[in-house]
Parts: C-alpha cells; structure tokens; sequence
C-alpha cells in the first residue's frame, strides 16, 4: 500500500525520506481529494496484466513508453534530475507506473505544504493536470517507470510560479469543490 508523508523543511539530500516530526502520515483518501490517484499492480507481468489494460482503457492512457532514471541509462543524468526535482506543474495527467526501483514524489496540499509519497515497485501513480510537484530518487538512485499519456505525449514542465495557465485554474476550483 502506498506509503505518504509531510515532509520537515530540511534542505538535506532531497533523496533521504523527510519525513516530519512528529510524524504525520497520509492516506489514500486525503491524496484523493487533491487529485491524486493510486494503484498497486504486480509489475512482474505489466507487459500482460489485464488489471493495467483495465485502467489504461478506463483511462484512455493510450501511450506509454519507459524510462530508466540511473546514471548508467539515463543521458544528462545529473541535469536531468535537477529539473525533475524542480517544483513544476504540467498542463496534462502525469502517470508513473514504477516497474523496478524506487523514488518519491512530493505534491502540494491545499495549504501548499509538501507530501511525500514514497513509489516503489508495482505502485502507479496519476498526478492531476494542475498541481505543484516535483520527483526525486531515493538513496538507491534507481528507477525504471512506465510512462502513460491520453495520445500524443507532452513533456513540457512549467516551473513555478505558473498559475497563469488554465489547467491550474482548473486544478484550484477542483480543491475547492472538495473542500
């Protein structure tokens, strides 16, 4: 099951857990009402899981490719996870299915504190079009991810501030209406 957390506001290496004192963990049900979908899936037969083709269909998560985040696979590895710890917001979903390793993403509550939600092997994630968020690995420094779009992929982050956009002006009446 998914594991999710405030964060402290320590500067420390963005890969060590975070979490706050006194603890304070989160659960599905409050990652919901900011947008954020969970799924825990065997990834050992991803390549023919009909529970997955179940929620892609669901979805429409008709494109998918995948990445390996490591200094070994992935090209420019250091720039790269810079700016993918970069508080950015996308104008799409972000859906992360994490088929080998681990990592965590941080996303923004309605009170713009950070939770951590700790992805591990099987765990699949879906971010709304809107919210604040930022990825980073943990210690290990290693992942392999599946990554699905509805159509055509969109790679662009926007860092920020960006409320400008309307995907965030959609986002924010979304919390509104589950306040």
């Amino acid at each position: 099951m998914v594991q999710a957390w405030y964060m402290d506001k320590s500067a420390d290496d963005p890969r060590r857990p975070h979490r706050g004192e006194p603890a304070r963990p989160v659960g599905l049900e409050q990652l919901r009402g900011l947008g954020v979908l969970y799924w825990k899936l065997d990834a050992d037969k991803y390549e023919n899981d009909p529970e997955l083709e179940k929620i892609r269909k669901e979805r429409n998560y008709s494109w998918m490719d995948i990445i390996t985040i490591c200094k070994d696979k992935l090209p420019n590895y250091e720039e790269k996870i810079k700016m993918f710890y970069e508080e950015h917001l996308h104008l799409d979903d972000e859906i992360r299915y994490i088929l080998d390793g681990s990592g965590y993403f941080d996303v923004r509550d309605k009170e713009d504190r950070w939770i951590r939600v700790f992805m591990e092997k099987g765990d699949m994630i879906a971010l709304p079009a809107g919210i604040y968020h930022r990825f980073t690995l943990d210690e290990k420094n290693y992942v392999k991810a599946m990554r699905l779009f509805v159509g055509d992929p969109v790679w662009t982050a926007y860092n920020r501030p960006a409320d400008h956009f309307e995907a965030r002006g959609q986002y924010l009446e979304f919390l509104a209406q589950t306040a």
